[in-house]
């Protein structure tokens, strides 16, 4: 375990038993620190607002709050992964797991497990919560002082207590967030609901108004344009019918003209038989000479 917090330098805390481990010292040595690196990784003392670590805020875990030229607070805590059975869902190919836990000067407070960041939710509830360490128990660590109110609890809240600690609860845990989610899922589809019966059913409406409209008026505007190449159409028929009328009585007239032709024609060569000619005739008028016959 690496810890950084109101530490100086780089402190490691090795080969801890599996079992069962003691930390011990003089008063000052540094005991409580451990303990409160442990609670500040574990997130314990944000959760339930127990403030065990001496600290009044997250920036206040820097050693002298970074006036000493250190600007960030590591705590990392490597666990023994071989134990596949045991392993957190989705670490079961990694032979340790090592979960980092940093807050720095100015900065922002993260996780990492592994050294690739992560959610804090699936750090702190994810990981923890299938080894019955997490911050949803706040008796997996026991704090000085504490012990006293475990003897003087009623046998439900122990029984809670043997729960949170079996990871029986964890069960429960994950109901109440699924019930919070169900919940925030339920509020914002009332929500999308709202809008659809409010804004989006009322311009759809109006959009499908507006469509049948448009669709009338194509119908109107094509059996118009319809109606007026019938009326070209017909007019076109009716100037061919003309025309084809025009030229007959043009064709006849011709005939005439050509027959009228014909005839002066004739009537000339009669007045030239008839010895007289044209000039003559245009110039001197006609005397007829009446003769009765008893």
């Amino acid at each position: 375990m690496d810890l950084a917090t109101s530490y100086a330098q780089r402190t490691e805390v090795n080969d801890f038993d599996p079992l069962f481990n003691a930390i011990t010292g003089l008063n000052g040595s540094g005991k409580s620190n451990i303990l409160d690196s442990i609670c500040f990784l574990l997130g314990i003392y944000w959760s339930f607002n127990m403030f065990q670590v001496r600290a009044s805020n997250l920036q206040g875990l820097v050693y002298k709050n970074g006036q000493a030229g250190i600007t960030e607070a590591t705590v990392s805590i490597t666990f023994d992964n071989f134990d596949k059975k045991r392993s957190p869902l989705g670490f079961e190919k990694h032979d340790e797991v090592t979960v980092t836990r940093q807050v720095v000067i100015g900065g922002r407070n993260k996780y990492l497990i592994n050294g690739v960041n992560a959610n804090n939710f699936v750090v702190v509830i994810i990981l923890f919560l299938p080894i019955s360490l997490h911050i949803l128990s706040p008796h997996t660590l026991e704090i000085c002082g504490q012990i006293s109110k475990i003897f003087n609890m009623k046998p439900p809240e122990i029984l809670a207590v043997i729960e949170k600690a079996d990871g029986t609860r964890m069960y429960e845990c994950k109901k109440i967030v699924a019930q919070k989610t169900i919940e925030k899922k339920e509020a914002k589809l009332k929500e999308i609901c709202r809008i659809v019966e409010e804004e989006i059913t009322p311009t759809l409406q109006k959009l499908k108004e507006e469509r049948s409209s448009y669709l009338e008026y194509q119908k109107v505007m094509r059996e118009t344009e319809h109606l007026s190449r019938l009326y070209v159409a017909y007019q076109f028929v009716l100037a061919e019918e003309t025309k084809t009328h025009a030229a007959d009585v043009l064709k006849e007239m011709e005939g005439n003209i050509a027959k009228l032709q014909e005839e002066m024609t004739e009537n000339e060569k009669k007045v030239k038989e008839l010895g007289i000619s044209w000039d003559q005739l245009e110039g001197r008028p006609f005397h007829f000479k009446y003769k009765h016959k008893n």
